[in-house]
């Protein structure tokens, strides 16, 4: 559109710059080069038509640097035995036990608006991480000064950083050596919306001397101390199931291998309990918890940056209630934007549910704003922004964008998008 944009803003860039767009002949390409399958594209890409979004986001580098500060404050409270007992408290029997993983792709969600960044939600299975990287190295860049800007934005180590992290999370259980064999698993992985990662997962795994499988949480068996899907021994489970304490009777198997310590699981219960139970929001934006359990004040001030949040309780529904305009309210045992309310929109029927407990009340967070090109007419789209991490170092920054109430995969012109730091 403007070959001096690169001159701009990043508001001004999300607002106003349209020349840069997704160059998907090249993530074809791509995807087809790591997957070594045919059709690999048009048979899983292409099949989710809002999976990537055509437009790049910008972001200022100095955002960036403020959302991995408030992640690393965050990950230091959940050291502080204080907050480890609390979030603990609530937390299931099997999630109590520390076996060593810290929880590989952790995803920290922000929303972004003129007072900085907010953190909405913290994952311990956040998907999409293998496809975001994919997606960074298939953008089309429209002028000097923006290639420059999406070099900085990719992480060109993200491969090496993966294993690397996946090896650690293995010598934290076993103190010694790397697993021969890893199982990527899910409820009917082949059904699950992101399958196309795990395809990706495996081939970059493979590529590095680890065997992997993809496997359904129901195949696998336990048996004399040793977990297996089709009789192959899995040494390491890279968990995507959103079953956070293994409570179905279908992973009654992988429970008890994860309960005797017999695999190495990540991210496993103890992790989600630490970090990623909606109720831990209440104590990491409650400033005098904080300051009781010892984090020093330079990192309490980075927690500023997570909207106050509350459990829900018959005592305090009435107050909420008259507040719920300013709340978002989202249920403690939720994943995936799944029963999540905007105050604002609440019915009366579905408040006496919420009002009956089992919800934390989020002041609410705005999300960004990015412009699109949508078949020739200009459209706005919601836009947050997600850190994958592993123990507080960051892996990658992606985007999605969207349209409703919660970010999702059914919008046209959204999707996954890339990260420019301008």
């Amino acid at each position: 559109m403007n070959p001096t944009c690169g001159q701009y803003d990043a508001n001004a860039l999300n607002r106003d710059c349209f020349c840069i767009t997704l160059d998907r002949e090249v993530l074809h390409g791509s995807l087809e080069r790591e997957t070594t399958g045919q059709d690999f594209a048009t048979g899983f890409v292409d099949a989710r038509q809002h999976l990537f979004s055509n437009t790049p986001v910008f972001l200022p580098r100095s955002a960036v640097e403020e959302m991995h500060e408030i992640v690393k404050a965050i990950e230091a409270a959940s050291r502080l035995e204080g907050y480890r007992k609390a979030a603990l408290f609530w937390a299931p029997e099997i999630a109590q036990k520390d076996h060593g993983p810290a929880g590989a792709f952790m995803g920290y969600d922000f929303h972004l608006d003129e007072t900085g960044a907010k953190l909405i939600e913290i994952n311990t299975n956040a998907g999409g991480a293998f496809l975001n990287a994919m997606l960074a190295r298939a953008q089309k860049a429209c002028c000097t000064e923006l290639e420059q800007s999406f070099r900085q934005a990719q992480v060109d180590d993200f491969e090496v950083n993966v294993i690397d992290m996946f090896r650690r999370e293995w010598v934290r259980q076993r103190e010694g050596g790397s697993p021969r064999r890893i199982a990527i698993v899910d409820d009917r992985p082949a059904e699950q919306y992101l399958y196309p990662e795990f395809v990706l997962a495996r081939q970059i795994f493979q590529k590095h001397g680890i065997e992997v499988l993809i496997a359904d949480a129901a195949d696998l068996r336990y048996a004399n101390g040793r977990l297996t899907v089709d009789e192959a021994e899995i040494d390491l489970v890279y968990n995507r199931l959103v079953d956070f304490a293994l409570e179905q009777p279908h992973h009654a198997a992988l429970k008890k291998a994860y309960r005797d310590g017999a695999v190495v699981v990540t991210p496993n219960p103890h992790n989600h309990a630490l970090l990623a139970d909606k109720r831990n929001l209440t104590l990491l934006s409650k400033p005098a918890a904080m300051t009781a359990f010892g984090l020093p004040s330079e990192l309490r001030s980075r927690l500023a940056g997570i909207p106050r949040t509350r459990m829900v309780t018959p005592e305090n529904a009435e107050q909420l209630w008259e507040e719920r305009n300013g709340l978002f309210f989202k249920p403690t045992s939720g994943h995936g934007s799944k029963a999540v309310y905007r105050g604002n929109k609440l019915t009366k029927s579905v408040w006496h549910e919420i009002a009956r407990g089992g919800y934390v009340a989020q002041a609410f967070a705005p999300p960004g704003q990015r412009m699109i090109n949508l078949d020739g007419a200009l459209t706005s789209r919601k836009m947050d922004v997600r850190l994958y991490t592993y123990d507080g170092q960051l892996l990658l920054v992606a985007a999605r964008l969207y349209q409703g109430q919660a970010t999702n995969f059914r919008t046209p012109g959204g999707g996954f998008a890339s990260v420019l730091i301008v």
